[in-house]
């Protein structure tokens, strides 16, 4: 049976990066119907169209009249249903533009929707992410991916598939029964914390939502284009929060970002890392719980920090 698969990515700031990632889908062991790439800016997808790969897979380019990671992948989920006729299964696959994800990860997908018709939302194994480190460097991911460099611990890993109440957003992939009726949070603005678990929320209501370690891939967690330590902090408070009260976050998960987040913070805000703002962080989560005080907290509020 066939199943189509639409790869969308939002991207800011990093167009090398996305131009690499481009190339990782052209070798893919099955062929993504469509490819869309959702910037912000010219600059954000400059060199794609000359990339070899481009003229490989049918890759649109789009730019939104805003920044932000929902907003981006809202464009790109509209644009898949308009680009493309899809008369069959299909299933649209999200990707950091810093995730290189294992040459079958969309057969692996493909094989999981196929065999399991009550998931309709899949994320795979993370066999190595630089989210809270330095990062890692193109060359170490294909190591990694190539099994010269052992798996580095990651939260999205195990050998068992698992029913999660949260994907991870760097990979991601939704059958086209929730893809052509959900859309990413646009009140959670810029970096949009923790949209890819009010998206499994909502996903929740039409089926399973798992993990699934046999399609794997690597972090890069790049540092350029991230919101910044203050408005990031903000959102940790804000976020939980604002996702509480609408239903797609359990109570109990909230206050655990929440009280973790401050601990961290203060706790590692005593050294001065190179790689995360943590001072930034704690002032953010500060202006958030005065703004929770003061009845106005709300994740829009990091527009104007």
């Amino acid at each position: 049976m066939l199943m189509d698969a639409f790869v969308i990515i939002a991207t800011k700031g990093r167009a090398e990066e996305s131009c690499r990632l481009l190339l990782s889908l052209s070798n893919q062991t099955i062929k993504p119907k469509g490819v869309i790439f959702v910037g912000t800016e010219p600059a954000d997808l400059e060199g794609l169209k000359e990339a070899p790969a481009f003229a490989e897979i049918d890759c649109r380019l789009y730019i939104a009249d805003r920044a932000g990671s929902s907003v981006q992948r809202n464009i790109g989920l509209n644009r898949a249903l308009a680009d493309w006729a899809q008369s069959g299964p299909w299933f649209a696959a999200f990707f950091d533009d810093d995730f290189r994800p294992a040459d079958d990860w969309l057969e692996q997908v493909r094989n999981v929707f196929l065999a399991e018709e009550n998931v309709v939302g899949v994320t795979g194994q993370v066999i190595a992410d630089g989210i809270h480190g330095a990062g890692i460097s193109e060359d170490e991911a294909v190591a990694y991916l190539e099994g010269r460099l052992p798996p580095r611990r990651s939260w999205a890993q195990g050998n068992a598939p698992r029913l999660v109440s949260s994907v991870y957003g760097c990979n991601m992939a939704f059958r086209n029964v929730v893809a052509r009726e959900v859309r990413f949070d646009e009140q959670l603005p810029l970096y949009a914390w923790q949209e890819d678990r009010d998206y499994t929320g909502q996903a929740g209501a039409y089926g399973d939502v798992i993990y699934h370690p046999a399609p794997k891939g690597v972090h890069l967690g790049v540092k350029r284009g991230r919101t910044s330590g203050v408005r990031m902090g903000y959102s940790q408070i804000a976020n939980p929060i604002y996702l509480m009260r609408k239903g797609t976050m359990q109570a109990r998960h909230c206050w655990r970002f929440l009280w973790r987040a401050v601990v961290a913070n203060m706790v590692k805000s005593i050294r001065n890392d190179p790689y995360v703002d943590y001072r930034g962080r704690l002032s953010g989560n500060i202006a958030a719980l005065t703004s929770m005080i003061k009845g106005k907290l709300h994740p829009s509020r990091i527009l104007d920090l």
